[in-house]
């Protein structure tokens, strides 16, 4: 399982509105509930927020990949939100976040097996500015699909 196989529409809006991280956290979320992804939006929500208090997910050039392991996932996916404006979030070099890769991830060895797969392909197209750029421009799904 790659990136692209794993990329939904009904889990990507690349015109979120959210006014802070648990905001944009909490609607991501949402899509993931409706989608069938999670069976609960508050304790997923409280499992990704464990996982922020033990270390920073935002990566730096405006995007942030929260994630943590939930009994609540019921799929393994990536919810994804790209905002116009900045906001407030832990960053590796202190900007906000615009752009947003929330994994669903179950408790279970092997949907941690996938998750560091596709934390490892999102990652490595992270670390190349060309693709930041793109992604942060992206108007459609295909165009974020593109990337990968």
């Amino acid at each position: 399982m790659n990136v692209r196989e794993v990329l939904d529409e009904r889990v990507i809006d690349l015109q979120m509105k959210a006014n802070n991280k648990r905001e944009a956290i909490t609607y991501l979320a949402g899509k993931l509930k409706d989608a069938g992804y999670i069976a609960d939006v508050d304790e997923y929500v409280e499992d990704i927020y464990l996982r922020e208090s033990m270390g920073q997910t935002g990566i730096g050039n405006y995007i942030a990949i929260p994630h943590g392991k939930s009994d609540s996932v019921t799929q393994v996916g990536i919810a994804i939100g790209k905002m116009e404006e900045e906001i407030e979030w832990e960053t590796l070099d202190g900007n906000g976040v615009k752009l947003i890769f929330l994994f669903a991830v179950g408790n279970d060895n092997e949907n941690a097996k996938t998750h560091l797969r596709l934390l490892a392909e999102v990652a490595r197209n992270l670390g190349n500015d060309d693709a930041v750029r793109a992604l942060l421009a992206a108007e459609t799904v295909e165009d974020l699909k593109a990337v990968f």
